[in-house]
């Protein structure tokens, strides 16, 4: 399996949903100590499995956080309490405060923001770890900084990367398509959207209608976050009508 290949392990968390997917994944690399990307939920059956495979690889040095949703973070506590590893993450109750390019362990932060406030995401080698920035399957909403959202995606997609490991679904194997369509994916419904404007739609639900008629009901309200970003990066840019 080309994830060993790299040393890498996932633990998926047993809370699938419409935004979780099939669960959520936590990510254990490397040996001698490890080191767990986004612990997960604070469900027991998880906390247990990312401990027990964490002690087959020689214990925790470190845990790193993309993101602050709970779906990610909340095991911080538990996995902290019984390895006493430092929790590395751009805000809150982090022990290492991270920012673009720093490192943390084998690990090197690259900001990715867009799904959350200071999300990051991890690079090991030859491996990206995206958290909610990037999903294996689906798109993802967007909260806000849209344009930078799009630049940290063509900064990842300009590195050498073999697999992406995502906070939710499966692996990705050809992280260069999935970064372009990814891309394509956002700039498409901002060319939709603008010629929905100039037909001369303006409410929020005349918008999704036009724009966003894919979304099934239950993701209308994320994708009404997300058209909101896309209109503030139109703002921004003196491209809003």
């Amino acid at each position: 399996m080309r994830l060993e290949a790299h040393g890498v392990a996932l633990i998926r968390a047993g809370n699938p949903g419409p935004f979780t997917l099939s669960g959520t994944n936590t990510w254990l690399v490397g040996r001698d100590p490890c080191w767990v990307v986004d612990p997960g939920p604070a469900l027991d059956d998880h906390v247990e499995a990312v401990l027990a495979e964490a002690g087959r690889r020689g214990g925790v040095g470190g845990i790193a956080l993309t993101h602050d949703h709970a779906d990610h973070s909340e095991a911080i506590a538990v996995v902290r309490e019984r390895t006493g590893a430092p929790v590395g993450a751009a805000q809150g109750e982090a022990d290492v405060v991270l920012a673009d390019g720093d490192a943390f362990g084998p690990l090197r932060a690259v900001a990715t923001p867009g799904h959350a406030p200071g999300h990051l995401a991890f690079v090991a080698g030859r491996v990206g770890f995206t958290g909610d920035a990037v999903l294996g399957e689906g798109s993802v909403f967007v909260v806000g900084e849209l344009g930078a959202y799009l630049d940290a995606l063509r900064r990842l997609r300009a590195l050498d990367l073999e697999l992406l490991c995502p906070g939710h679904g499966p692996v990705v194997e050809d992280p260069a398509a999935k970064l372009d369509g990814y891309v394509a994916h956002r700039l498409d419904r901002e060319r939709r959207l603008l010629e929905a404007l100039a037909d001369g739609l303006r409410g929020e639900d005349a918008l999704l209608d036009r724009v966003w008629d894919d979304a099934p009901p239950g993701l209308r309200p994320a994708a009404a976050v997300t058209l909101r970003a896309h209109l503030e990066k139109l703002e921004d840019e003196g491209r809003l009508p």
